[in-house]
């Protein structure tokens, strides 16, 4: 039966964690697994997160199905974060998936069966996770262009002619905030001219909203999608909870629909049931309702948006710590663009030789495409200083 079968190619990311977890070095540095560690680089449960979970356990009384959807509490309360606490919700569906990445994949898989002509579009560089699942759900895939790895800024004047040279009706993939892997984002200018297109060619958005609350600020993050949904007559949002709640391996996200008008809603979110009905049966409960718990209870939601707040903020600073500490030792604005991005990512401006050579000669592990999880940087000024001067030698060698 598997004799026929082709060997797996081997994850990056995943050789990239048992290599450095095999690296007997005491000063080694992750810089390479995309999940939010704190200054002792763990990644912790949310103080709201461990309470809700308590309350879970001491109140709940089955572990019997919810529904292919998920539990309706959560998806009122994922509509009213992604689209604001006003927002019309006549227009809007929202389904309860497996992770964020369960969000894209049955979005996807209804997008393809609704409109299966389309050509999908994805970001250059983008999430590389996004290929292969959005592949699998049938699409043509192809890039437009969005970083200028020169400035580090977004390359808007390319990104908006790929966008003007795209067939009427077809998909494009966008990034809401904290673009993956770059961490370079379209200000609200540009996201305006971006709609603009959008509108212009017929263009349907599909926003992937992974890191909301990690950029700018919990209701900052969401601009892009509520100034989509005020203008476009319809799209899709994928959203998750892994990173602003912590919650990882509970895989909790949301996928949401803005339909031209209530029947069609109702089209749409009856075969997305079906869709999940067909993929996966049923989504995982105790995440989701964990996270309902945390967004609903006044006190518990203060709670968490005030340590997101924090661990934003611990971001931020890292990385204009970061941004200067390599202009002292490189005396040049190659690394500047750092401190503006926004997000767990960025991309440094180096080489697969420099990557390495950081790896071997001093313990800093990072994937090949330069990719660094800011939240893994040292949190210490030794360490910091160490791991700049570790990046200039290496870059200018």
């Amino acid at each position: 039966m598997f004799n026929s079968l082709e060997p797996s190619r081997p994850d990056a990311i995943l050789a990239l964690m048992q290599a450095f977890s095999a690296d007997a070095r005491e000063d080694k540095v992750d810089l390479g697994v995309g999940v939010y560690k704190d200054a002792d680089g763990a990644t912790p449960v949310l103080r709201a997160v461990q309470r809700a979970e308590q309350r879970l356990l001491e109140t709940q009384t089955t572990k019997s199905y919810v529904s292919p959807v998920g539990l309706e509490s959560f998806r009122d309360a994922m509509c009213r974060q992604v689209f604001g606490a006003d927002a019309d919700l006549s227009r809007i569906r929202c389904a309860q998936a497996v992770g964020g990445s369960g969000a894209l994949r049955i979005l996807g898989d209804l997008l393809r069966r609704s409109r299966p002509e389309a050509g999908l579009h994805l970001s250059d560089p983008t999430w590389p996770n996004h290929v292969p699942l959005l592949k699998s759900c049938g699409f043509a895939l192809h890039d437009y262009p969005y970083y200028d790895r020169d400035s580090g800024q977004v390359a808007i004047v390319a990104l908006l002619d790929a966008l003007r040279a795209m067939p009427e009706g077809d998909i494009v993939v966008l990034h809401g905030c904290c673009h993956n892997p770059t961490g370079a984002d379209l200000t609200l200018q540009q996201w305006r001219a971006v709609l603009d297109v959008v509108m212009e060619r017929s263009l349907f958005p599909f926003i992937d909203l992974a890191y909301q609350g990690f950029g700018d600020g919990l209701e900052e993050d969401a601009a892009a999608v509520r100034l989509f949904a005020d203008h476009v007559p319809e799209m899709a949002v994928a959203a998750s909870c892994s990173k602003n709640l912590g919650l990882y391996r509970e895989r909790v996200g949301a996928a949401l629909l803005l339909a031209q008008d209530t029947p069609q809603a109702d089209l749409a979110f009856g075969q997305l049931g079906t869709l999940v009905r067909s993929n996966y049966s049923m989504p995982p409960d105790h995440g989701a309702r964990s996270t309902d718990i945390v967004l609903s209870d006044p006190v518990l939601s203060e709670d968490w948006k005030a340590e997101l707040e924090s661990m934003r903020q611990r971001m931020m600073s890292l990385r204009q710590r970061f941004a200067d500490g390599l202009r002292q030792r490189s005396n040049s604005p190659r690394f500047d663009a750092v401190a503006g991005q926004r997000g767990m990512f960025s991309l440094l401006p180096l080489t697969p030789a420099h990557i390495e050579t950081l790896r071997e000669r001093h313990g800093i592990y990072l994937v090949g495409s330069g990719r660094i999880n800011v939240a893994g940087l040292p949190d210490d000024e030794p360490g910091m200083a160490a791991l700049c001067e570790a990046i200039v030698a290496v870059g200018s060698a």
